[in-house]
C-alpha cells in the first residue's frame, strides 16, 4: 500500500467503536498496511457500556475465539491487502498458559509477534527482584515462541521495569533477538523513560522489532499544587515527541518495520484519526 520501507499499522485498542471487519475496511481506505489485534476478554457487563479504549472495546479478539475464526478474519483482511501484524494481549508475568493462547492465535492468523508481559513497578517490590522474575518468565516465553515460530516482544512502558530503551535492553540482551524483541514507544517515554532516541535505538540494535506511535505532553493539574502535573495524550503530530526526529533516527539504524498507531487523545473520530496518522507519517517518510 504505502510503498515505503517502513510500513504503517493500527493497534485496535485505539478504535474501540469499530468491529474487526469495519477496522479492516477503514485501514484499507486510509492506506494503512497492517493491524495489531487487541487480544483480551471483555466481560459481558462491560459490553453494555459505551465504547472505550480499555473496557468495551469492540475491536478486541476474545482469547476463546476458535483458531478457525481467527484464520478466517486474517484471510478476509489479506484479501483487502491488510496484514495481521500481531496479537497484543495484556499478559501477566508468569502466566504461561495465557502466553501460549496468544501465540496460538498469532499462528492461526499468520501474525509476526505477540506482546509479552513485564512486571509493573510501583515501589512495593524491589527492582532487582522484579527483574529476576521477568528474566525467568521470558526465558520460558522465548522457548515457547521458538516452537510457534513467532517473536515475543516487550514494550517500553511507563510504570513497568522497562520504561526506557536502556532498561529494556538490560532485560532482553540475554535472549535471542530472532525470538525476543522490543516495541520502541517514544510516546510512553513522554510519561517516563525518555532517552535520546538515536542513542536508545543504537543500544537496542537488532532487538528493535516494532514502533508504537502516539504523542503527549505534561500540564499542571488544574487547581492542584504547583508540583502536581499530569500527562495528557495528544494527536500524533502534536505533543512532545518529535516524530520527524524519531523517523530520522529509525532510518539511521536501518529500521524498516512497522509504525503502529495507538492514539489515545480522543481528538478525532476513529476513521479520521487513521487517515490523519497515515497522511502525517507519509509526509515524514
Amino acid at each position: 500500500m504505502s510503498g515505503l520501507s517502513m510500513k504503517l499499522s493500527l493497534f485496535t485498542v485505539a478504535v474501540p467503536d469499530l468491529t474487526p471487519d469495519e477496522v479492516v475496511e477503514a485501514v484499507r481506505e486510509a492506506g494503512i498496511d497492517g493491524v495489531e489485534w487487541r487480544f483480551a476478554n471483555v466481560p459481558a457487563a462491560m459490553r453494555e457500556e459505551p465504547p472505550s479504549f480499555w473496557r468495551n472495546n469492540r475491536c478486541t479478539l476474545d482469547p476463546e475465539t476458535p483458531p478457525e475464526a481467527l484464520a478466517e478474519l486474517a484471510r478476509r483482511a489479506r484479501e483487502k491487502g491488510v496484514e495481521s501484524v500481531a496479537i497484543v494481549p495484556y499478559l501477566e508475568v508468569g502466566d504461561l498458559p495465557a502466553a501460549e493462547r496468544a501465540m496460538a492465535a498469532a499462528k492461526a492468523m499468520g501474525a509476526r509477534w505477540i506482546r509479552a508481559g513485564v512486571p509493573r513497578y510501583d515501589r512495593t517490590v524491589a527492582y532487582h527482584d522484579l527483574f529476576e522474575q521477568a528474566a525467568r518468565y521470558l526465558a520460558e516465553v522465548q522457548e515457547m515462541a521458538r516452537q510457534y515460530g513467532i517473536r515475543a516482544l516487550v514494550e517500553t512502558h511507563h510504570e513497568t521495569i522497562i520504561p526506557s530503551a536502556s532498561l529494556a535492553y538490560r532485560l532482553v540482551s540475554r535472549f535471542d533477538p530472532e525470538v525476543v524483541g522490543v516495541i520502541f514507544d517514544p510516546g510512553n517515554m513522554v510519561v517516563e523513560g525518555y532517552e535520546n532516541y538515536r542513542l536508545g535505538l543504537q543500544l537496542l540494535g537488532e532487538y528493535v522489532a516494532h514502533v508504537h506511535v502516539k504523542n503527549g505532553y505534561w500540564e499542571r493539574a488544574q487547581g492542584a499544587a504547583e508540583t502536581a502535573w499530569r500527562c495528557r495524550w495528544t494527536p500524533v503530530d502534536r505533543g512532545w515527541v518529535d516524530w520527524k526526529q524519531v523517523i530520522a533516527d529509525l532510518k539511521s539504524v536501518g529500521y524498516d518495520g512497522y509504525l503502529g498507531v495507538e492514539d489515545f487523545s480522543g481528538a478525532m473520530r476513529s476513521r479520521d484519526m487513521m487517515r490523519h496518522f497515515a497522511d502525517y507519517f507519509r509526509s515524514l517518510l
